[in-house]
């Protein structure tokens, strides 16, 4: 028993030290806790002192946020400052006044910047002759007709022609303009005109022969800008038929007399689908309403300058030309513009583009007077509309829908396509619609490789481009146009102008480098209030830019975007619309503006490419 005792009295010994530490940890640990929690006493005035301390830093604070949103007493902004008086609602709206005027701040510095580009690259020499510009000879007073609207028309109040135009969306600038005329009778046409248009299925006019043949007729400079199809055309060639004929009743052209008018064009195409319209209507006039004859010559490339010649010979009237051959008629003395008083220039932005600038100032300064100077395009950018004016006395400008709009009438299909499956998924979309069908490619070997893809596949198919003679040119075009063919298939050469009143469905094998070659392609079909499909194909080889170009486009024509095209973004996505200019005032796309545009890039990369390369030229020549 002593024994056991003894075991437990010592391990009682054991136990007992520890218990003791525990005890003294959690003593320990309980006395810093209260030391943590303990306040130290502070005197009242140390208190104050801070209190104060705390008060100053707090104004500071408010002052210097007051200064960054202060604006200038000229902004008429009220900008109260932080005080207990105004309510937090009231300071919430003055700081969204605020935040408002410094986005239109920031707004009106990016449209300064923009005209200060616009006005950097928009071209400052006159659109005008040399001996006009040498003498500083500027007509002032629009040559004068014997035209006037009927008195009915004329003498109704001017808030009543506003509402016509705005009722057609006619947007018109300039100053006494012309009332717009509804009908073709009130227009004071002749029947056989009338007869004419009648024969063609035109029973009434478009809103831009509304407010443009008044203009043209009443003998003003014209800006004509409407969407493709919408019959620009005939705005230019009535009128200039129906001054010829007073002209010739008048007093009759001599041999190698005339022209009196001048229309310029782009293409041959063009050039001669124009001179066939107007011999159309001189027919017309010349059989149906036992009036003189109006004789056209057309003067283009490609075919021989003899057959131009004698026609030129016994007199003529009205010329449509291209520049290239126009420029060498008029340097060889073959043609000339004494008595020309009329001069169109149609697809004018193309032409420029084009590079035909200097040529088209050079043809003005062939002229020994005043003429009528008309432009008409469906795709016109502010810059070419600021160039042109200088070659204008007191213009008109008559706009239907922007500049560059696509045609409404057109269903726009945009499908993803690889590159190496495009030849054959081409003939799965040739069976959307019944023929003709028109294919566009951007390359000559494209439509080389798609023209005999197709008459393998036994498509009954023509092809054109610049690279072939004009004579199987032509012959492609009547053939697709009578109906003996189902496909062409061309360059941009047929995009311009070009009228197939058939068509139904118009395929881009690639999309073009700049959008408003797409307006104009897809411009083909949906023409004079018939519509049409558009389809295009596109993938990873297209341009950002163009395709950001086309996705807005299809936004303000209310069509389908397909998902791959929405998800493209753009860095500055919200700054595409400022003011009232929307997109890009130098190439008419609505993906970017002018500080981002890629044409404008390109051109002032070859520009400055193009610098001192002649006279290096010219001197490694002049060695050898």
């Amino acid at each position: 028993m002593n024994f056991e005792a003894e075991n437990v009295k010592r391990k009682c010994d054991v136990d007992q030290p520890t218990s003791k530490r525990y005890r003294r940890e959690e003593e320990a640990k309980s006395d810093s806790d209260n030391d943590e929690n303990y306040i130290p006493y502070v005197s009242v005035k140390e208190r104050r002192k801070n209190q104060m301390n705390t008060l100053r830093s707090r104004q500071t604070k408010y002052e210097k946020t007051d200064k960054l949103l202060k604006t200038d007493e000229n902004d008429g902004l009220l900008s109260f400052e932080p005080r207990s008086t105004i309510s937090l609602f009231d300071q919430h709206i003055d700081l969204k006044l605020k935040a408002e005027k410094i986005k239109e701040n920031t707004r009106e510095k990016q449209l300064k910047e923009e005209e200060k580009i616009l006005e950097s690259v928009t071209e400052h020499t006159a659109l005008m002759g040399v001996a006009e510009l040498a003498k500083g000879i500027q007509y002032e007073i629009s040559i004068k007709t014997g035209w006037r609207p009927p008195r009915a028309i004329s003498t109704l109040p001017a808030k009543q022609h506003e509402l016509l135009r705005e009722k057609l969306h006619i947007i018109v600038e300039g100053e006494d303009i012309p009332p717009p005329i509804v009908t073709f009778q009130a227009m004071k046409f002749p029947l056989s005109i009338i007869k004419g248009l009648s024969k063609k299925g035109i029973m009434k006019p478009t809103p831009i022969q509304i407010q443009g043949l008044p203009a043209v007729l009443s003998g003003r400079d014209m800006i004509g800008i409407a969407f493709t199809g919408s019959g620009k055309t005939l705005v230019f060639v009535l009128p200039l038929v129906m001054f010829c004929l007073e002209q010739e009743m008048k007093m009759p052209f001599i041999d190698h007399e005339g022209p009196y008018g001048l229309i310029v064009c782009p293409s041959r195409e063009l050039a001669k689908q124009t001179c066939e319209i107007i011999r159309y209507f001189c027919k017309s006039v010349y059989e149906n309403g036992n009036l003189p004859e109006i004789r056209t010559c057309l003067c283009i490339g490609g075919t021989a300058v003899k057959e131009q010649m004698n026609c030129m010979r016994g007199g003529c009237h009205i010329v449509v030309a291209t520049p290239g051959r126009l420029m060498d008629m008029l340097n060889k003395k073959m043609l000339t513009l004494d008595v020309c008083r009329y001069l169109c220039l149609d697809e004018a932005d193309r032409m420029i583009d084009m590079g035909f600038e200097d040529d088209v100032r050079t043809i003005f300064s062939f002229f020994k007077g005043q003429r009528q100077t008309l432009l008409f395009s469906a795709t016109m950018p502010k810059k070419i509309q600021n160039f042109a004016r200088s070659a204008l006395v007191r213009p008109v400008t008559v706009n239907v829908g922007r500049a560059g709009a696509a045609s409404l009438d057109v269903i726009q299909e945009v499908e993803y396509v690889k590159q190496e499956a495009k030849i054959v998924y081409l003939l799965e979309c040739l069976q959307k619609t019944a023929p003709p069908v028109l294919v566009f490619a951007e390359r000559k070997q494209d439509v080389d490789a798609i023209h005999e893809y197709l008459l393998l596949k036994g498509v009954e198919a023509v092809g054109i481009h610049g690279g072939k003679d004009q004579e199987e040119r032509t012959r492609a075009i009547e053939e697709y146009r009578s109906g003996e063919k189902d496909v062409l298939v061309a360059t941009d050469v047929a995009s311009k102008g070009l009228d197939f009143p058939s068509i139904q469905h118009v395929i881009n094998y690639d999309m073009p480098d700049d959008i408003e070659n797409y307006v104009h392609r897809i411009g083909r079909t949906g023409r004079s209030g018939k519509t049409g499909v558009a389809t295009t194909f596109v993938n990873k080889s297209c341009d950002e830019s163009v395709l950001l170009d086309l996705k807005h486009l299809l936004f303000e024509a209310k069509q389908k975007v397909p998902p791959f095209l929405a998800a493209i973004q753009s860095e500055n996505e919200n700054c595409l619309f400022v003011g009232d200019e929307r997109g890009c005032s130098y190439c008419g796309g609505l993906g970017h503006r002018i500080t981002e545009c890629p044409k404008l890039d390109a051109v002032q990369s070859k520009q400055a490419q193009t610098i001192g390369r002649k006279d290096y030229l010219a001197s490694n020549s002049a060695d050898w």
